[in-house]
């Protein structure tokens, strides 16, 4: 099931993402900047580890966990949040806890492309990306 994310996904639409940041508390010009820019999301796992990497114009990031495992992540707005990969049905969850908050990153597969669905106290944002390469091959050591 995870190996159906296993792959480079380019964004190519996104709804109700600014919102979404102001939610969380990203200030205007920093939203400015995500909203302007187009990220590539490789997602590779092996096992139960799972490697996220995103990247930009604005701020690559990656991360390698265990599935279940929480996890240290500072996001690419500098948020420092306690996070944990799972898998829930046919979808792949990324929950982000900091200061008594929560959002989740709930990415599914609907019509061969990703769907990322963002929510946040009520604000929800919908991120698509469209399959660039899949690849399943892994991962450094943890």
């Amino acid at each position: 099931m995870l190996q159906d994310f296993c792959a480079t996904w380019k964004l190519v639409d996104s709804q109700n993402f600014d919102d979404y940041m102001q939610a969380i508390g990203i200030p205007f010009a920093s939203r400015q900047v995500a909203n302007a820019t187009k990220t590539t999301l490789i997602i590779q796992a092996d096992g139960d580890r799972v490697m996220l990497r995103t990247l930009s114009t604005f701020r690559n990031t990656e991360y390698v966990a265990k599935l279940g495992e929480e996890f240290d992540e500072i996001t690419p707005d500098d948020r420092e949040v306690k996070s944990t990969f799972t898998v829930e049905g046919d979808k792949f969850v990324h929950t982000q806890r900091w200061d008594g908050k929560e959002t989740k990153l709930i990415r599914e597969i609907r019509d061969g492309k990703l769907v990322m669905t963002l929510n946040f106290e009520g604000v929800t944002a919908v991120r698509t990306y469209e399959k660039v390469d899949r690849r399943t091959s892994f991962i450094p050591a943890m």
